[in-house]
């Protein structure tokens, strides 16, 4: 189990050794350090945007969440619930805080840049991957990819939750695909600053037979749950094809199950991404090398962790334990 401690260990006195242990996780120093950045850039250079104080604030509880809830967890060990609530803190960051990116993508670069995507997609592929497929995809397909794009919401989840369950807790497997996750949402996120744009279905809107899909059934009632969000400058890369590749990478390591199961919707997903209109093509390709980075990031931080951990514990072991023939 990999854990940072922020208390000292070697030379603790008895009255030291009375004081509850903190400990954090990986990916509660991603989220400490990401969501204060956040905060602070709200609350200096981009207070002029719109709501940036507030969504500065929010950011700020979000960075709070982790050292209130170990620091808790710590003072009350038997408190199953406190445990659960600061290992799954990531859920409720990384889908509050994409609706705050707002002021902050003012700040860092207000102009979208879905010109420069198109001529990418244009310059490597010779067409535009969502305008073709409007013309291809039949109706009914498009409900089944529809389906599979709502997916983005479960799959990490359900991982995260079967890696829990097996290991009745927070084991080495969970904290490195947490660690993972949580690398991915921060720089997919700063990467949505950096280089902002509205995607095909804003941007390319004349190129198609209307502004709606053309499905089946179904694919009216979901594509209105998408037709009002509160921020639309997140396609580059492509944070649903990212998610569903670095889940599926860490499925297949594991939990090798899930990765049969997931592997047909998740293509689906990643379809869906240029079928909905939401991505350009490009935005799928450079999702690869950010998957890339942040798994490699997770492996080798982990295993740094884990080797530190093994070395304190060798250290740990008293004098008197030691048995002298």
């Amino acid at each position: 189990m990999s854990s940072w401690s922020f208390t000292r260990e070697r030379g603790r006195t008895l009255a030291d050794a009375r004081q509850p242990v903190v400990r954090f996780r990986g990916v509660d120093i991603v989220i400490i350090v990401a969501c204060s950045l956040a905060a602070l850039v709200l609350v200096g250079p981009a207070r002029w945007g719109y709501h940036a104080t507030r969504n500065g604030c929010l950011f700020g509880m979000m960075a709070l969440g982790p050292l209130v809830l170990r620091t808790l967890e710590a003072r009350f060990p038997r408190q199953r619930l406190l445990s659960v609530a600061a290992d799954f803190w990531l859920l409720p960051v990384s889908a509050m805080v994409h609706g705050w990116l707002g002021p902050v993508v003012d700040w860092a670069n207000p102009l979208v840049k879905d010109a420069q995507l198109m001529a990418t997609d244009q310059r490597l592929f010779g067409l535009q991957a969502a305008v073709e497929l409007a013309h291809r995809v039949p109706p009914l397909l498009t409900d089944v990819l529809m389906l599979c794009y709502y997916g983005h919401f479960m799959w990490p989840l359900l991982l995260g939750i079967l890696l829990y369950y097996r290991g009745r807790g927070a084991t080495a497997a969970f904290d490195e695909y947490l660690l993972g996750l949580g690398l991915l949402f921060s720089l997919n996120y700063a990467a949505y600053s950096l280089v902002p744009a509205v995607g095909p279905r804003y941007f390319l809107i004349g190129a198609f037979d209307g502004p709606g899909l053309h499905g089946g059934p179904l694919t009216p009632l979901l594509e209105s749950m998408m037709r009002t969000p509160l921020f639309t400058r997140d396609c580059f890369p492509s944070g649903h094809t990212g998610a569903t590749l670095l889940v599926l990478f860490y499925a297949f390591r594991f939990y090798r199950g899930l990765f049969w199961v997931m592997l047909a919707p998740g293509i689906g997903l990643i379809i869906a991404t240029l079928a909905g209109r939401f991505h350009y093509a490009t935005d799928l390709l450079c999702a690869v090398p950010l998957v890339v980075l942040v798994t490699s990031l997770a492996l080798v931080l982990s295993r740094a962790v884990r080797q530190r951990a093994s070395e304190e514990a060798a250290r740990s072991v008293p004098v008197d334990a030691i048995v002298r023939p």
